[in-house]
């Protein structure tokens, strides 16, 4: 979605950008295009192996670029200490890139067998093997149910515990045997796919990062500024649409209450009253790009 994602960040010469998941860096790329001659990308990612490509293609324009490995979390710090503060407009592209997809390596996708590791960090030591292998049943069946949305939580937790028992789960193929033997509807769909889901948001505790960085981002914008993100399943989408909603009131006091006692003030204004979806052509050309949902805001 980079031209909807441009049409509604407005890159322009003389700003400052922030791009909090750099990835492949083809928004990156987009923005300073468009800010030439002197438009400034600050570009955020966990991944290394993504920093390292993306350093490469964005290599004509580094005077204008800067490349930290890190979360979009830690941003209030860094623009601190790059001197700026503030900035002319934010990105947010979140999920799985097509590379953390399609790497035989990072346990991802039981596209291949690889070892279940789901980290988009790999410096961080909780891995979705540790969270298979030794979270009580319990808290799998609540991971499954609240970040995969899986009605069959309990009873896969259960298989899960079941299997351990025997012998430790070590690869994706294993796991999404396992699930698949749990049951359920085969369809289009892998019956493993929210389970896979569920446990990489856990692994990398995705959703608690983009819900506390919503709490107070729109304080990381100049005015006029804009914040675009783009979400790929309901649970991301509903944090966005809370947080910009939120920001564009002038007052968060319970209904019905008859003084506003809050002290809240309108942050922003929606430029989205709806989320924006792929158009036909980009489902047509990327199959990924089919669940996503783009919502923006400017700071008043």
């Amino acid at each position: 979605m980079v031209r909807e994602v441009m049409d509604l960040l407005e890159p322009q010469a003389h700003k400052r950008y922030l791009d909090g998941t750099l990835g492949g860096g083809g928004h990156a790329e987009q923005i300073l295009t468009l800010s030439s001659p002197d438009g400034l990308v600050l570009g955020l990612d966990w991944d290394e192996e993504a920093i390292a490509a993306t350093r490469e293609r964005l290599k004509r324009f580094e005077d204008r670029t800067i490349i930290r490995q890190a979360n979009f979390t830690e941003a209030k710090e860094i623009l601190k200490e790059i001197g700026w503060h503030k900035v002319d407009g934010i990105l947010l592209d979140l999920g799985l890139s097509s590379h953390h997809l399609d790497s035989r390596e990072r346990g991802f996708s039981f596209q291949w067998n690889s070892r279940l590791d789901m980290r988009m960090d790999r410096r961080q030591s909780v891995d979705a093997n540790q969270v298979v292998n030794t979270y009580p049943v319990s808290e799998l069946e609540r991971i499954l149910r609240d970040y995969g949305e899986e009605p069959r939580a309990r009873r896969i937790a259960l298989a899960i515990d079941s299997a351990r028992r025997k012998k430790t789960i070590e690869t994706t193929a294993e796991l999404a045997d396992l699930v698949a033997r749990v049951g359920g509807r085969r369809g289009r769909i892998h019956p493993a796919t929210k389970t896979f889901q569920a446990l990489r948001i856990a692994v990398n505790r995705e959703l608690d990062h983009l819900a506390g960085f919503l709490e107070d981002a729109h304080e990381l914008l100049l005015s006029k500024g804009r914040m675009v993100v783009i979400s790929f399943h309901s649970l991301e989408d509903r944090l966005v649409k809370k947080a910009f909603r939120k920001w564009s009131q002038s007052c968060i006091c319970p209904p019905r209450t008859m003084f506003c006692r809050c002290g809240w003030s309108a942050k922003a204004r929606l430029l989205t009253s709806r989320p924006v979806l792929p158009s036909l052509g980009e489902t047509q050309i990327n199959s990924r790009a089919r669940s996503a949902k783009l919502r923006a805001a400017e700071r008043l």
